[in-house]
């Protein structure tokens, strides 16, 4: 996945905007339904990088079987957040799946549909 790829995928997720609240280097990706971040990357670093929100079952064992490739959030919560290495080891549709998912876990809930009144 290249820098122009992985900015593509986020930017066509649901209400998803790219920030830059960290400095011009940092692109962060967010819901702009609740301003959460969903992802964060320096897109033009070698080799490039993508942190994720995710579930912390799911992370342990990410973390588990791709050692080198998905480590803990740098800089970020361990628990909740994942590093992945974008250097073509990973497939790409794992990329995508944990993009999706954590942009699942932030994004705006959809507001529920009032009741009908009940007739007693």
């Amino acid at each position: 996945m290249t820098p122009d790829e992985l900015a593509s995928f986020c930017l066509n997720l649901p209400q998803a905007i790219e920030t830059y609240p960290f400095g011009e280097q940092t692109t962060v990706f967010k819901t702009s339904g609740n301003d959460k971040i969903f992802a964060l990357s320096v897109l033009d670093a070698e080799p490039l990088t993508v942190s994720v929100k995710c579930d912390p079952e799911e992370g342990k064992a990410l973390r588990e079987e791709f050692p080198t490739h998905i480590t803990p959030g740098y800089h970020l919560n361990k628990k909740h957040w994942l590093t992945i290495v974008l250097d073509g080891t990973l497939d790409d549709a794992l990329v995508e799946q944990l993009l999706r998912d954590s942009h699942a876990l932030v994004r705006p809930k959809a507001p529920r549909a009032p009741r009908a009144a009940s007739t007693a």
